[in-house]
C-alpha cells in the first residue's frame, strides 16, 4: 500500500488540535493528513489511519484525548509527567487496550506551545524567564528532545498497523548559528571607546601583556583576539553537509550592546564578506525587549549593508517574552527565528529539535513563524555550567547523539569572541573543532 494521504478522526476539530497534527505530520514526520469528523467515512477509509478522541474506532490506531486541546483558556495544567520504559511521557491517560499511556497531542502542544510561559513564572535579571521551575528542567527531561521520540513512536505505530505506509525515515542535520555580539576587542572602537578601554586598562591594572596587545592590535602588529571569522569559515568550508548563519548586532551602543558601529565601513565589509560564504539574520538589540521598534530599526539597517531582505534573527541576550517577542518579528515581516533555547542551561526548552511554526497562545492561531530551537551555546557550557573544556566536548556528544538519534536539528550557538583563546577561553577553539566533527560526521 502506497499512502497517499494518511487520515485522522477526530471528535471536534480545534486550532489547538489541527496545529498539533501539523507540527507532528507535515514539519516533524513529512507526512500529508487529512482530518474528519465523520465517523461513517473514518471507518469506511481503506488507507492508514487513527483515531484521537475519548474511545477507539475499529481496529484502527488510537490515541485517548486529555482536554487541553479542546480548550480555548489559559490556564494551570496537570501535565504529571513520567517515565516508561526509558521514556518521558506527559498527560496520562488510563484504561484497558491503549496503544500509548499518554496523551501524545496534548503533550506535544503543551512542550512547543511553551504553554507554561504564559503562566506566572520566574525570570532572571534580564527578563528571561529562567529554567528554575520549568517543567522539563524540574522532571530532569530537558535535554530530550521529546517531541520528536513522540513523533517517532507515533511512525512506529502506524507502520507497524500498516507495514506499507510511505512514512519516510527521518534524516538528521547540523546548523552552526554564530552570534556577533563584538566583531572586534580593541579595533574599529571609534576614537573614544579606544580611549575609554584604553583608561580602563590602566585603572584595572592590566599586565603589560594585555596593554601591550592592544597597543600592537591598534598598530596593525597582531590580530584583534575577537576576529575569528576567517577561522570559523575555514572550519565550516572543511567540512561540507552542515548549515551556517550569523546573527550580527547593528543596535546602538548601550550597556549591553556594544557592537561596531552600523556605519563603520569596516563593519560593513565585514557583513558583505560573510555574506559570500553563509547566511546572515538580524540579532535584534537588548532593548528591543521593551522597544519593539528596534527590531524594524535594526533590520532595515541590516538590509541597507547587504542589499536585500532579511528573513532570520535571534534576539540578543536572547530576551524574548511569549507571545510578544515573536509577534514583534511577524510584524516585521521576518519568517525565521533562532532564539528558542535556554542561557542558564543545556538542552531542548520546547521539547524538540526540529523546526516549527509559532503558535501564539493568547490569539489561538498557528502563525506563519518558524521557529528553529537550539540545544547548547557555547557561554552556557563555559560561564554558566562551569564546564572545562573536555566536558564540554562531552556535552556536545550527548546532545548531537541524542538529536541523531530522531533524525531532528542540531543547532547550536557559538560566539566569535569566544573562540579568541583569552580571557578565560583558553581550550575552546579545540572544544569547537571536535563539536563540528561529532556534529558533522
Amino acid at each position: 500500500m502506497h499512502l497517499d494521504m494518511l487520515l485522522v478522526h477526530v471528535p471536534k476539530l480545534t486550532n489547538r488540535l489541527g496545529y498539533t497534527l501539523n507540527v507532528l505530520f507535515r514539519h516533524v514526520l513529512h507526512t500529508e493528513f487529512s482530518i474528519t469528523t465523520d465517523e461513517e467515512y473514518f471507518l469506511a477509509y481503506g488507507d492508514a489511519k487513527f483515531c484521537y478522541g475519548p474511545r477507539r474506532l475499529g481496529d484502527s490506531p488510537h490515541i485517548r484525548n486529555t482536554k487541553l486541546l479542546f480548550e480555548t483558556a489559559i490556564e494551570e495544567q496537570q501535565p504529571r509527567p513520567f517515565l516508561r520504559d526509558g521514556q518521558w511521557m506527559l498527560f496520562p491517560v488510563y484504561g484497558n487496550d491503549l496503544d500509548l499511556p499518554f496523551d501524545l497531542l496534548a503533550a506535544t502542544f503543551y512542550m512547543v506551545s511553551r504553554y507554561e510561559e504564559y503562566l506566572p513564572h520566574r525570570e532572571d535579571e534580564h527578563g528571561r524567564i529562567t529554567t528554575a521551575g520549568q517543567l522539563a528542567v524540574e522532571a530532569g527531561f530537558n535535554e530530550e528532545p521529546v517531541v520528536d521520540q513522540w513523533a517517532c513512536m507515533l511512525r512506529t505505530i502506524l507502520t507497524e498497523r500498516y507495514p506499507a505506509v510511505a512514512i519516510p525515515e527521518r534524516s538528521y542535520h547540523f546548523v552552526q548559528t554564530v552570534d556577533i555580539d563584538a566583531a572586534w576587542c580593541f579595533k574599529h572602537k571609534g576614537i573614544f571607546r579606544t580611549v575609554v578601554g584604553s583608561l580602563r586598562d590602566l585603572i584595572a591594572r592590566r599586565t603589560p601583556s594585555e596593554v601591550g596587545s592592544r597597543i600592537r592590535v591598534l598598530l596593525g602588529r597582531e590580530k584583534d583576539p575577537f576576529d575569528t571569522f576567517d577561522y570559523i569559515l575555514e572550519q565550516h568550508l572543511q567540512r561540507p553537509g552542515n548549515k551556517l548563519i550569523f546573527f550580527t548586532l547593528v543596535s546602538d551602543y548601550s550597556q549591553y550592546d556594544k557592537p561596531a558601529h552600523y556605519q563603520n565601513p569596516h563593519m560593513r565589509d565585514l557583513i558583505q564578506h560573510l555574506d559570500d560564504y553563509a547566511s546572515l539574520g538580524v540579532h535584534p538589540g537588548y532593548d528591543s525587549l521593551e522597544k519593539p521598534s528596534i527590531v524594524d530599526q535594526d533590520i532595515r539597517r541590516l538590509e541597507n549593508i547587504l542589499h536585500r531582505p532579511i528573513s532570520k534573527s535571534r534576539y540578543h541576550f536572547l530576551r524574548t517574552q511569549m507571545p510578544k517577542s515573536y509577534n514583534t518579528l511577524i510584524h516585521a515581516g521576518l519568517t525565521d527565528d533562532y532564539t528558542m533555547g535556554y542561557a542558564d542551561a543545556t538542552g531542548f526548552r520546547a521539547g524538540i529539535s526540529s523546526p516549527y511554526p509559532f503558535y501564539d497562545l493568547e490569539r489561538d492561531i498557528e502563525t506563519g513563524l518558524t521557529i528553529h530551537p537550539f540545544c547548547v551555546m557555547d557561554t552556557t557550557l563555559q560561564k554558566y555550567l562551569h564546564l572545562t573544556p573536555e566536558e564540554g566536548v562531552e556535552r556536545y556528544r550527548t546532545l548531537v547523539n541524542k538529536v541523531r538519534h530522531v533524525g531532528g536539528t542540531f543547532c547550536c550557538i557559538i560566539h566569535n569572541q569566544n573562540l579568541c583563546e583569552r580571557y578565560g577561553w583558553e581550550g575552546w577553539r579545540n572544544v569547537y573543532e571536535r563539536m563540528l566533527d561529532i556534529a558533522t560526521y
